[in-house]
C-alpha cells in the first residue's frame, strides 16, 4: 500500500467518529424523561424475604424548624454544609416494609394514604388482599394514613398489631387520624408489650419518646438479624448522627433522645443492619458509633445475594 493510500485511510478513520457522532446526534435526540426512582428494594434475611417500599417522598422547607430545634442556626448550617446538605430544604422519605416469613406476609406501617401504599405494594408485586398482618409502629398520620379509605379497610384479610401503650395513649387523648383510621379496626387488633413477638422471629422493642408507645422491631431468621427502627431517628445527619438534637414531632424530646442513644448503641455494637422509615430510600444500611453520636452507612451491595 502506498504512503498516499495509508494517509488517506488514516484521515478517513480519524474523521469517521466525528462524522458518525454528528450525523447520529439528530437521530438519537429524545425528550427529557424527568427524574425517576426505584419504588422497592427486596432482599433475603435468612429464610425471610424483606421488601422496603417507597410510599412517598417530598421536600420540606426550613429543616431547622424540624430538626435540631435546640441548636443555633449557625451550628445547624455548619453541620449541614459539612454533610453536603442544604439548610433550606429537606427531602422526606416514607418507607413501609414488607416481611414475607414464608407463612405470613407482614406489612410494617402504611404510609400517608391508601393510594400511596397500594401503589407501592403493586410496584413490588403485591396486592393489599395478600397482607396477613399490619404492624403499626406508632400512630402518627404518615404511618396510619393507608389503613383505610372512607371507612373501608385497605387490607381486607389482615389482622393488626400495635403496642398497648401506644394504643392506650391515643385512645385516651384521641385525634382525627386515630378516630378515623385506628379505632374502627380495634376489634381486630392484637396489643403488644415490649419484648413480645408479632410472630416467631419478629419482636417488639420499646423506643418511647417520639410517641408515648413508639416501638421498633427486631427481626431474626436463621441467625440473620435486622432492626426496623421506624421514627427513632428521622434523618441520617440531623437526627441519627446527632442524637441529642431535638425533633419537632418528638412528643417527649428527652425520652426520644434517650431511646435513640440506647437503640442505636445496640444496633452499632451488634452490627445489625437496619431500616429507618425516613432514611433516604431504600432506607437500608448500618449504624456506626462516631464520637459522641453515630453515622448512617447506607448499604453498598451487601444484600445483593
Amino acid at each position: 500500500m502506498s504512503t498516499l493510500q495509508r494517509r488517506s485511510l488514516l484521515q478517513l478513520s480519524l474523521a469517521a467518529p466525528f462524522i458518525s457522532l454528528s450525523a447520529g446526534a439528530v437521530r438519537a435526540e429524545a425528550p427529557a424523561m424527568g427524574a425517576s426512582f426505584a419504588r422497592h428494594r427486596r432482599f433475603t434475611l435468612g429464610r425471610f424475604e424483606v421488601t422496603t417500599l417507597l410510599a412517598g417522598t417530598t421536600p420540606r422547607d426550613d429543616p431547622h424548624g424540624l430538626f435540631g430545634t435546640n441548636v443555633s442556626a449557625e451550628e445547624f448550617a455548619e453541620v449541614s454544609a459539612a454533610n453536603f446538605l442544604s439548610a433550606e430544604v429537606a427531602q422526606f422519605f416514607f418507607t413501609p416494609v414488607v416481611v414475607n416469613t414464608g407463612r405470613e406476609l407482614i406489612l410494617f406501617d402504611t404510609g400517608l394514604n391508601p393510594d400511596a401504599i397500594t401503589n407501592a405494594l403493586a410496584a413490588a408485586g403485591y396486592t393489599p388482599d395478600q397482607v396477613d398482618i399490619v404492624v403499626i409502629t406508632h400512630m402518627h398520620g404518615d404511618h396510619i394514613g393507608g389503613l383505610s379509605d372512607a371507612g373501608t379497610p385497605t387490607f381486607p384479610n389482615a389482622r393488626y398489631v400495635t403496642g398497648q401503650t401506644e394504643f392506650d395513649h391515643w385512645d385516651m387523648s384521641g385525634n382525627d387520624g386515630f378516630e378515623n383510621k385506628v379505632r374502627p379496626l380495634a376489634d381486630n387488633m392484637t396489643f403488644l408489650e415490649s419484648g413480645q413477638d408479632v410472630v416467631s422471629g419478629i419482636t417488639s422493642v420499646a423506643a418511647y419518646g417520639h410517641t408515648p408507645g413508639h416501638m421498633v422491631y427486631h427481626i431474626e431468621s436463621d441467625g440473620a438479624r435486622l432492626m426496623l427502627f421506624a421514627d427513632l431517628a428521622n434523618h441520617p445527619v440531623w437526627s441519627l448522627a446527632n442524637p441529642d438534637w431535638e425533633f419537632r414531632f418528638d412528643m417527649d424530646k428527652a425520652a426520644a433522645a434517650a431511646s435513640r442513644r440506647r437503640v442505636l448503641d445496640m444496633i452499632a455494637a451488634d452490627r445489625i443492619p437496619a431500616v429507618g422509615y425516613h432514611m433516604p430510600f431504600p432506607a437500608l444500611g448500618f449504624v456506626e458509633a462516631n464520637g459522641d453520636g453515630f453515622r448512617w452507612v447506607p448499604e453498598q451491595g451487601q444484600f445483593m445475594g
